[in-house]
């Protein structure tokens, strides 16, 4: 018996949109990052990207338990002495919403290579308004056909 190793030409790519609304936002993190990576598929494998596309919308509904709304803080820093900056999860919600969903999952991924790839197949929108419908349609009527 031999080992199986998945080819480029084996990788298929699904759409999958998730609502946010409601969610609370490390569980919902974990499931994108788990879409991402492919591991929900027969042939994932580590060394090579096989995941899926993934739209999220209602970032702006996300929740989080705890005091972690006025508690939570994100760090940048500018490179010069003295430049670190903080904002707090509560002020992000207001300002950027689709940010706090991708800081949290670019953290969940590998921090190798294949991380910037699998960044790239993730979209978010603050509202419930996006244009990947047209992609999301033709892969639930495939399935249709299939089933």
């Amino acid at each position: 018996m031999k080992t199986y190793s998945t080819k480029a030409s084996d990788i298929k790519r699904e759409w999958h949109i998730i609502d946010a609304s409601g969610k609370v936002l490390g569980r919902l993190s974990t499931l994108i990052a788990s879409l991402l990576m492919g591991k929900h598929k027969p042939l994932f494998s580590r060394h090579m990207d096989v995941g899926d596309f993934v739209v999220v919308i209602n970032a702006e509904k996300v929740l989080v338990t705890g005091n972690k709304v006025k508690q939570k803080l994100y760090y940048r820093h500018s490179g010069y002495p003295g430049g670190l900056k903080s904002v707090s999860l509560e002020r992000m919600l207001e300002t950027y919403p689709t940010r706090v969903i991708e800081h949290a999952v670019k953290g969940m991924l590998p921090q190798n290579r294949l991380r910037a790839s699998m960044m790239k197949r993730l979209r978010v929108y603050a509202g419930d308004a996006h244009p990947y419908r047209g992609q999301v349609e033709a892969a639930s009527v495939k399935a249709e056909e299939k089933g």
